[in-house]
């Protein structure tokens, strides 16, 4: 495209050259040669660059919040090139902590320039695309704006560790595992006593009451078994909400938070499967055993449903419709663990709908809201309004701010919970 720096400069050169002609002015007419001259090199061809862009990531698979320096070179195979703006695009997520990633250059060909900046790592996989190349002509009357395939990863997988755990309800599964039920069988808790079966286990046989009675009875243990569960992580574009630009946000926290109950559960026998309540599909059945393990880990640290920033603005989300979806996939035993803050509707449906449906439904709501503003503390009233509607729904609430850490809001309310 044309910059029009020139603008104006042909009607001030026939001015001029006319000025000279009337005036015999020898030093007009070279002054209008001149204005000729850079006229016709405005009329010249635009630049037609070609380059090849090679990026280096320092660390391809960095941890959480380190910095990891990006070198990109970019080599002219064309023609020469007297004004070059390069603008890496970096990806969404990931912030520029150290020098811009953006070059400004002149190329002969076949010479080559570098540039580098540093980014800080955040959890996800993150893909560079392209680099955008901005090139001028001499006389910077033309303007051409391309861009360069450079494809390069970044993954950033953190170490989820085992967190505290929650106490679960009682909708459980056939498998033995650790949740009471009011079930008799093989456990460790009485249940009850029964007339004697063939086939009976001696260890189980009531002896004091045979020698009583001379009747043979049989003791019920309370059977304990595995749990279904499955986490819901709000990821909608509401839920990344943060109690300032620089604090850790609400989504973040709550994967966090999932990661740990889940790996608390798994190592408990439990099967455990999530989802994203997102315009994005991402589920993962109930499961347990080591593969699973490491499948849970992936989804919650790579799957863009899950990602540190809103994905899917360009599609529409219909909670209806995204409810129907997960009630197919839902087993009939399973129990519900909502991870949302909670800042509008749509999560608090949610939660009552399933609870309605019989899915035994904890909420663990991650606290975005600040008092610094009146804004914020009107969010706030709204937000403990809905879990407390929640709560008077019989519909449990683990409510936490960023200032306690969250094994200790479960330790604060495990106990009221397993009373």
């Amino acid at each position: 495209m044309r910059t029009n720096r020139w603008l104006g400069l042909g009607g001030l050169a026939l001015v001029v050259v006319g000025a000279g002609v009337f005036f015999r002015a020898a030093g007009l007419l070279v002054a209008g040669a001149v204005a000729a001259g850079v006229l016709a090199a405005r009329a010249s061809a635009p630049p037609r660059p070609s380059l090849r862009v090679e990026r280096t990531v320092e660390d391809p698979t960095p941890a959480p919040e380190a910095e990891v320096r990006v070198e990109v070179t970019v080599t002219n195979e064309g023609d020469a090139l007297y004004d070059l703006r390069l603008i890496d695009e970096v990806p969404d997520g990931l912030a520029v902590v150290d020098g811009p990633a953006r070059h400004a250059t002149a190329l002969r060909p076949g010479t080559a320039a570098t540039f580098a900046y540093t980014v800080r790592a955040v959890r996800g996989d993150h893909d560079w695309r392209r680099l955008t190349a901005i090139a001028r002509d001499p006389m910077g009357a033309h303007e051409i704006e391309t861009t360069v395939g450079a494809e390069t990863t970044l993954r950033c997988v953190p170490d989820f560790q085992s967190g505290s755990d929650l106490p679960l309800r009682g909708l459980t599964t056939p498998y033995s595992g650790r949740v009471p039920t009011d079930i008799g069988g093989s456990g460790v808790e009485f249940h009850a006593v029964r007339e004697y079966r063939r086939g009976d286990p001696q260890a189980r046989v009531d002896w004091n009451r045979a020698a009583r009675t001379g009747e043979l009875a049989t003791l019920e243990l309370r059977e304990e078994r595995a749990a279904t569960v499955v986490f819901v992580v709000d990821t909608r574009a509401p839920a990344y909400a943060a109690p300032a630009p620089e604090a850790e946000g609400a989504v973040e926290r709550g994967i966090e938070a999932t990661a740990g109950l889940a790996e608390a559960l798994l190592s408990n026998g439990d099967r455990v499967g999530a989802t994203a309540f997102s315009p994005l599909d991402s589920w993962l059945a109930p499961g347990s055993g080591t593969a699973h393990r490491a499948q849970l880990r992936e989804l919650l640290a790579t799957d863009p449903a899950f990602g540190p920033t809103p994905a899917g603005a360009d599609r529409q989300f219909i909670p209806r419709l995204w409810r129907w979806k997960f009630r197919q996939r839902l087993p009939a035993d399973a129990q519900v663990m909502l991870v949302s803050p909670c800042v509008d509707d749509p999560p608090v449906q949610l939660a009552k709908r399933f609870d309605a449906l019989g899915h035994l439904v904890t909420v663990i709501s991650p606290d975005p809201t600040t008092e610094a503003t009146l804004g914020g503390e009107l969010v706030g009233i709204e937000r403990d309004l809905r879990l407390a509607d929640l709560r008077r729904g019989g519909v449990r609430v683990l409510d936490w701010t960023p200032a306690e850490p969250f094994a200790v809001a479960a330790d604060r309310v495990a106990g009221r919970w397993s009373r």
